[in-house]
């Protein structure tokens, strides 16, 4: 179907999680026509299991709507579902690139929330059209009204409309969608000028090898074009082009404006980059599309497979998820207590959470994950400069390096009567304020905070002392000096690499006393004593004991002489001894102790 440019309209759904924007993509998809009834099922563009499970968007979804208006046009829509968590802004960042405009949708029983506002001012950066929309005005508890004041007050601009709708029984959905082509401006490409296109997404596929999602900016794109990846100098033929519907539709060429896929069979996963520019083999130009930067990993955790066997298996699925993943970084390493595996940077705590439950259940690898941590920079004596992401690998003599722990810089948005109570937790969590802004009803606070803070429990607790409003967005900002110190877990004298951490020096007595609790209630008995040790450099900091079973060996002496009950004694003591040199090694090699202590709702609350 052949539309013209001022007839094409790039949007995305952007809002706080819950909010409802796979339901109102599926309301879309039903009102154009994008499925039959019979191949429609709810939250169609959430292609993974652990998204419907749990009700979120993890990855951003595209698909191409035609719709007839009310005039009797056909328009060319192109919607981009996004994710809603602070952990995945990455993905929504992205996503705004190749559009236009943006559906904020804010749930009128809920009101403005803290990713309401993170991801109003990034598309407002990105000088995009932004219709504010109130969902799930059906509810009993709904307050549209006082919702549309909300949004008139806060962000304090005025919005050409709000539109009012519910998802769940499709009220209002036409009604926005001729607001959506009336408000937001048709893409400015031309298509008579040379290839300029960005890689939205990709991913693999065995039998086509990398499928590229791309906005085309200027110029076509058809099968037999010669195309050059922009990062990587190398240049392909074009196999196949087309758009998703949601289903898989084939078509002759992508223009200006377009956003659809394509298949080169490149069959090396790094061989189309996510934010990549892909322009004409013959075009003679390094020309980049702006504004587009990389995310890099925020977190490091070391995940093994359980089974050794598995460990080619696990290294062909990161493989695959790093394709589309831009922030997963991960490097093979080996421990003593779990064999090989890798050392991986992630977002946060939910993207660490998703990515071991997709390993898990799409690929059957059963996963062990040690403590998360962040990159430290040491300088030893001679000047050398190294990174450290594992805690376990720092010098054990601290007098031989200066250590150097990573800051971010963290903008926090918040109602004025919040920032009190928003100071108080940036002080806690070891934050300087930097500068102080005020945007109407609203104060932006600029802070340093230590990068190990703010991946810990730091915005759910400023979520929880500004009851939602609190938004939240951080970038690294430099290394700074610090008293840190190396934090072990000693069993019997044996230290547990899984449980090495880093932590300041004035918070190591509390962190290790918290940890021997949590380990002395997960560890069953033995037959023997448990010693269990925090100690920092040599020096205990605390510690603990688990008694053994006791088991009365002279019970069944009734009478005789008092040395039969004395042989008795020394026979259960020196099988006690045996027992306790084999007890370590059981000790040290049960992994399934390690992976009790990680099973909790947040990896990172009983450490925060």
């Amino acid at each position: 179907m052949l539309i013209n440019t001022k007839n094409i309209r790039n949007f995305a759904i952007i809002a706080h999680i819950n909010h409802g924007k796979s339901t109102l993509a599926d309301r879309l998809i039903q009102l154009c026509g994008g499925l039959y009834k019979r191949d429609f099922k709810n939250q169609v563009l959430d292609s993974l299991d652990i998204e419907r499970e749990r009700g979120i968007t993890i990855k951003s979804q595209a698909v191409t709507l035609f719709y007839k208006s009310k005039q009797g046009k056909t328009y060319r829509l192109n919607l981009i579902d996004t994710p809603g968590h602070v952990d995945f802004m990455y993905e929504v960042s992205r996503s705004l690139y190749a559009c236009e405009g943006a559906l904020l949708l804010i749930d009128a029983s809920q009101g403005i929330e803290s990713q309401t506002i993170t991801n109003f001012y990034t598309a407002f950066k990105r000088d995009l059209t932004i219709i504010p929309v109130v969902n799930k005005i059906d509810l009993p508890q709904a307050s549209p009204k006082y919702t549309i004041s909300n949004i008139k007050k806060i962000f304090n601009l005025h919005f050409q409309s709000v539109c009012c709708i519910s998802t769940k029984l499709g009220l209002g959905i036409k009604v926005l969608l001729e607001t959506l082509i009336k408000t937001i401006h048709n893409p400015k490409g031309d298509p008579y000028k040379k290839l300029l296109a960005l890689i939205i997404d990709s991913w693999f596929s065995k039998y086509l090898g990398v499928i590229s999602l791309v906005r085309i900016f200027d110029g076509n794109l058809k099968k037999g074009d010669q195309v050059i990846i922009n990062s990587t100098g190398q240049s392909w033929y074009i196999q196949t082009v087309g758009f998703y519907t949601p289903k898989r539709c084939l078509t002759l060429k992508l223009s200006a404006g377009q956003v659809g896929f394509f298949v080169a069979g490149i069959k090396d996963i790094h061989g189309a980059p996510v934010g990549d520019t892909i322009t004409h083999a013959n075009a003679n130009t390094d020309h980049r599309i702006s504004g587009f930067k990389k995310v890099k990993s925020k977190i490091f955790a070391g995940l093994y497979p359980e089974n050794v066997k598995d460990f080619k298996h696990f290294s062909t699925v990161l493989e695959r998820l790093a394709l589309n993943d831009a922030s997963l970084i991960y490097t093979p390493e080996n421990s003593n207590v779990y064999g090989c595996g890798f050392r991986i940077g992630f977002l946060g705590s939910l993207h660490l959470e998703i990515i071991k439950e997709r390993i898990e259940r799409e690929h059957g690898i059963k996963i062990i994950i040690t403590l998360p941590s962040v990159k430290y920079k040491i300088k030893l004596q001679t000047g050398k400069i190294e990174y450290i992401y594992d805690p376990s690998k720092l010098p054990e003599n601290y007098k031989l390096f200066k250590l150097y722990e990573p800051i971010v810089l963290a903008r926090i948005i918040v109602p004025k009567i919040y920032v009190g109570n928003i100071i108080k937790e940036c002080i806690t969590f070891r934050g300087k304020q930097l500068c102080v802004v005020f945007i109407n009803n609203f104060i932006k606070m600029i802070y340093e905070l230590p990068m190990a803070e703010v991946i810990t429990n730091f915005f759910n607790r400023l979520k929880s002392v500004s009851k939602g409003y609190a938004s939240l967005d951080y970038e690294f900002y430099r290394f700074k000096k610090s008293n840190m110190v190396r934090l072990d877990i000693l069993i019997n004298n044996n230290r547990i690499e899984a449980l090495t951490m880093i932590v300041p020096f004035d918070k190591a007595y509390k962190q290790g006393q918290f940890i021997l609790k949590r380990i002395k209630l997960l560890l069953s008995k033995q037959l023997f004593d448990l010693n269990i040790k925090a100690v920092s450099y040599k020096k205990t900091l605390a510690k603990t004991q688990i008694k053994a079973i006791r088991k009365n060996v002279t019970a069944k002496c009734y009478g005789g002489d008092i040395t039969r009950k004395k042989k008795l004694i020394e026979k259960q003591k020196e099988g006690k001894k045996r027992m306790k040199s084999i007890g370590n090694i059981e000790i040290k090699l049960n992994k399934n102790i390690f992976l009790s202590l990680f099973k909790t709702p947040n990896l990172f609350d009983q450490f925060s």
